[in-house]
């Protein structure tokens, strides 16, 4: 009956915070106005285009992104019985980073001349996360520990780590900036049309990740007694680093790394629910993850209406102090 309760409230608050990112923002709309444009109402086009093209996509894009990367983490972290793992840790952030940097030294800025750009700057960070994401799944069929397979996933990200930091030494101080600012982070670059493709790709991910909850729950039992309750462990681990691969690749293609979401939601969930069963924490995950992300949102605006501060810049003041409390209840080195 808690549970069912947790579930209604948080669900009741994505909701307002939904609205609120709809109904608020860096251009002050009577909200009489707004609701008139969302009912199909009115023909203003400014504040049409305000409303429908711009805070209704970037509040889409917020809940399913944090979704995305809240039940990623999630994953990740019950994967290799580890708190502080996530997709950042396992190089396919930097994966992403390679790519799109690639396309914003080495090619003067290409993203921003239009549609040609941004769709040149999703691939090309699309097929680097993916890219990393092949190559541990070549190793996961072929490395029987867990423990070993996050060793090789950070040394990746420091190798790619390296490639990022000589293109930059190389590149432009314009383009440099480009490259720094899509490294903060942004749920505003999906536009309207461009929605349906990014929802299609992330529910493939939550659907493929569903499908894991029986894996997962046996894997905190340790994976002697998930390979006794059935569970092939080189099967689920394939999948679920496919699953995490997807979402981690598409959010971080579209809306830049985005970080501390993936890392600290799950926790959350875990302390609200009081329970490590995944039947109870997907769901959760995914509300605590979309609540997240649209509280960032929401604040990008709040400091200067005139500027659209990035995600990375909101998402430490929520994701550090979860994360210093996960680290004084549980430390990883004990005396």
């Amino acid at each position: 009956m808690r549970t069912k309760y947790i579930y209604i409230m948080l669900t009741i608050l994505a909701m307002m915070l939904f609205l609120l990112n709809i109904f608020c923002g860096a251009v002050a709309i009577d909200p009489h106005d707004t609701l008139q444009i969302l009912m199909g109402q009115t023909s203003a086009e400014t504040n049409s285009y305000i409303i429908i093209g711009v805070r209704l996509p970037q509040a889409c894009v917020a809940v399913l992104a944090g979704a995305a990367l809240a039940i990623s983490g999630l994953m990740l972290q019950t994967l290799f019985s580890n708190p502080l793992a996530d997709a950042s840790i396992l190089g396919i952030h930097s994966g992403a980073g390679l790519g799109a940097a690639v396309v914003i030294m080495l090619t003067g800025g290409v993203m921003v001349s239009g549609l040609s750009g941004y769709v040149l700057l999703v691939l090309a960070s699309l097929v680097g996360a993916v890219g990393v994401m092949a190559i541990l799944m070549v190793f996961s069929s072929k490395v029987r520990s867990n423990a070993m397979l996050l060793i090789i996933g950070v040394m990746l990200s420091y190798m790619i780590s390296s490639g990022i930091s000589l293109l930059s030494y190389i590149a432009t101080a314009d383009n440099l900036q480009l490259f720094f600012m899509w490294g903060m982070g942004s749920f505003s670059s999906v536009s309207l049309s461009r929605l349906p493709v990014f929802a299609v790709i992330v529910m493939a991910g939550l659907l493929v990740a569903l499908t894991q909850v029986k894996a997962l729950n046996a894997l905190l039992l340790g994976e002697h007694y998930a390979q006794n309750a059935g569970v092939s462990i080189r099967k689920a681990r394939t999948i679920i680093l496919l699953a995490v691969g997807l979402l981690s690749a598409v959010v971080v293609a579209f809306c830049g790394p985005v970080a501390f979401i993936g890392l600290a939601v799950p926790h959350i969930s875990r302390m609200a629910f009081g329970t490590s069963n995944h039947l109870v924490l997907m769901p959760a995950s995914f509300l605590i993850g979309a609540i997240m992300a649209l509280i960032c949102n929401f604040f990008t605006t709040f400091v200067n209406p005139a500027i659209l501060i990035p995600v990375n810049v909101i998402t430490p003041f929520i994701g550090v102090p979860v994360i210093f409390y996960i680290l004084w209840r549980r430390p990883l080195y004990r005396q």
